[in-house]
């Protein structure tokens, strides 16, 4: 078993500046290689609460304005244009940052590590995409992919 500290949020995992014990072969080939955690040392446990409190910053504060947060990204759907061939296939793929920039450009503010793309969005239409608001608030967001 590997100990880390998380940088960026892992779903099922923790949140950043967690401290988790995972097995290696996951620590080594998927966490750390992708930067979302670092090896735990004694020097980097003071980097911990320096995490923490740009988390803190960044999170929403309360359950109420989660809730809050959540009904109005659910009450209409966000429009997302991209190049598209006749057929409706995209070239490419909706990514979440476009969608968090979809989401700026209606009036709200979404981190785009806090959007969940179920599948790959790769043609023109109707999808819903999760947004975690909060760990215990969590939005579904209907996305419009409408071509350029």
């Amino acid at each position: 078993m590997a100990k880390l500290i998380l940088t960026h949020e892992v779903t099922g995992l923790g949140e950043p500046g967690d401290v988790v014990e995972v097995k290696d072969g996951y620590a080594r080939n998927y966490l750390i290689p992708r930067r979302l955690a670092t090896p735990w040392t004694k020097g980097a446990e003071s980097q911990v609460s320096q995490i923490r409190k740009a988390r803190k910053a960044r999170e929403i504060a309360t359950l109420d304005e989660a809730k809050a947060a959540a009904e109005s990204l659910q009450a209409k759907p966000v429009v997302v244009t991209a190049k598209a061939g006749e057929s409706g296939r995209l070239f490419g793929a909706v990514t979440t940052a476009d969608i968090a920039a979809a989401v700026a450009e209606a009036g709200a503010k979404v981190d785009k590590r806090k959007i969940e793309i179920g599948q790959p969005i790769k043609a023109t239409g109707d999808y819903t995409v999760s947004v975690r608001l909060h760990p215990e608030v969590s939005a579904k967001l209907a996305v419009k992919v409408v071509a350029a």
